[in-house]
Formats: C-alpha cells, sequence, structure tokens
C-alpha cells in the first residue's frame, strides 16, 4: 500500500491578465513534481477573476494539458488550430521548439473551473515539432461505481473496481498518468498502479483522511494507492509519470536545460522565429 510521503499546498497567485488561480510549482518542487513542472486550477463563478483569460504568448520545452470541468475556454495557435474546451474536455499541446497561442474563456458569466498541467519534455524532445490534440470527454477511460466513486483517466492506464483503464494518450516517454476521481461521501477506493515510484493527489474538492481541499499528497512507492473521503466527499486529480532527472531552467514560458537555451529561446522569440 503506498503511504503518504509530503504535503503541499496550492498556493493564490496570478497569471495572464490577471487570472486568478491556485498553484503547485516552484524551483523547490521539480525534484517532487518530475515529470511535471506545474499545476495550476482555475475555479471562479466572478469573471473578473477569469474574464481577460491568457492572450497570445509563446512556449517552447515541453507540454501543456488543460482539463476543463465547467465552463468553456477557447484556444487558438499559429499552427492554425482553433476550439472551444468544454466541460470534461481536454486540450494536449506539446510546444517543443515552440508555440504561439491564447486561451480566453468562451463566457461572460458563470462559473469557470478547469486545470492546467505543465509536463516536461526530455533534453532530446525538447525541440520537436510542435504538436496539438483535442480529447473529447467520450474518450476518456472511465468507471463509474454507483454511489461510490467516478473515475476518469486522460492519460496513462489506471486499475479501479477490478479493471484496468487507459487513457487515450499513451506512449509518450515520461509515460504519463492522468485521472479525476471523484468520490461519494464516507466512501474508500483503492487505485492499483505499480509502474511507479511515487503518485501525486490533489485534491481540489472536499477532504480525505489525509488531505484537504487545494493539498497535494505526495503518495510513495507501491502497488495500491487507498483514498478514503470525508462527510462532504472529495474530488482529486490523480499524477503520475516516469522522471526526466535532468536540469532544468525556466525563464517564464520558456523550460529548458541550460542558460544558453533559454537565451536562445528569447532571442527567437523576439526575432519572430520561435514559432516559424
Amino acid at each position: 500500500m503506498r503511504t503518504l510521503v509530503q504535503v503541499i499546498r496550492a498556493h493564490p497567485t496570478q497569471d495572464g491578465a490577471g487570472v486568478k488561480i491556485h498553484r503547485v510549482a516552484g524551483q523547490a518542487l521539480n525534484a517532487i513534481l518530475d515529470p511535471f513542472l506545474m499545476i495550476d486550477e482555475i475555479n471562479s463563478d466572478n469573471a473578473d477573476d477569469y474574464i481577460a483569460g491568457f492572450p497570445e504568448h509563446p512556449h517552447r520545452g515541453f507540454e501543456t494539458i488543460t482539463y476543463m470541468k465547467a465552463g468553456k475556454m477557447r484556444h487558438r495557435d499559429h499552427m492554425g488550430n482553433e476550439g472551444v474546451i468544454e466541460s470534461g474536455g481536454v486540450q494536449w499541446m506539446t510546444a517543443g521548439r515552440g508555440v504561439l497561442h491564447s486561451e480566453i474563456p468562451e463566457q461572460e458569466s458563470g462559473l469557470l473551473h478547469g486545470f492546467q498541467i505543465w509536463l516536461n519534455l526530455p533534453s532530446h524532445q525538447k525541440m520537436v515539432d510542435p504538436d496539438y490534440k483535442d480529447i473529447r470527454p467520450d474518450a476518456m477511460g472511465r468507471a463509474v461505481s454507483e454511489g461510490v466513486a467516478d473515475l476518469s483517466v486522460v492519460a496513462g492506464q489506471l486499475g479501479v473496481f477490478g479493471e484496468v483503464l487507459d487513457g487515450p494518450i499513451r506512449g509518450r516517454m515520461t509515460q504519463p498518468l492522468i485521472a479525476d476521481l471523484e468520490i461519494a461521501p464516507n466512501r474508500s477506493v483503492s487505485l492499483s498502479t505499480d509502474l511507479y515510484d511515487s503518485v501525486l493527489v490533489l485534491v481540489y474538492r472536499g477532504q480525505t483522511s489525509e488531505l484537504s481541499t487545494k493539498t497535494l499528497g505526495v503518495y510513495g512507492p507501491g502497488s495500491e494507492l487507498c483514498l478514503r473521503s470525508g462527510e462532504e466527499g472529495a474530488s482529486a486529480l490523480i499524477l503520475a509519470g516516469k522522471p526526466i532527472k535532468e536540469p532544468i531552467v525556466q525563464y517564464g514560458p520558456f523550460v529548458m536545460n541550460t542558460e544558453q537555451q533559454i537565451r536562445d529561446a528569447i532571442m527567437d522569440y523576439r526575432a519572430g522565429r520561435l514559432a516559424g
């Protein structure tokens, strides 16, 4: 059985054009989150908190995964991709050598709730051609046990209720696992995965017996992860991956391995070559 070895609290901050979010990230957490770099949550029914969105900006050296729980977000990028991510949908973007994109709420009122996860790329893949995938809710691996829990798998493989679920994203070198688990009040769920040395659990609603809302739990080695919800139930993202264990140098939206590579990214962006 996996045991809890560390608890990290998400902290409030702002990004984009003043969008209010809660974030788990930072240089001190790089080794703990590896291969992930950052986990952001937007959750507000006040349009002032999100309406300005994330105007056009660059990325290089990693992948972004945007997962919407409620509301709508419009994506545009320099490759010509455009679409609206709605409840249950995922946008998986490989920035690689360079992407210019924007993410703007497709609504003027109501609840906007979603996550953006940054997934690092190993050094030999940081300059690959950019790519974009729009994943619909019905493509997820999903299992429901009435009155107990509802599990959706976006990437990787996870066992629950006696079956193994496969997410639509497979084949990445970092072998990412990304899943969304909703547990009914006062229930226990056992998840099976022995591929990873550690598993991250980010509780975003309610609480478990060990984690409160907006906390990330790091669970150590094992083949089973057991989570028990409290009186309000619990909702959590389940994350894991194969660590890259390489140097990380980050400057805003650029994540590379050396300072020189960061300088190159900045010069390429200023010269209009980053997304050329």
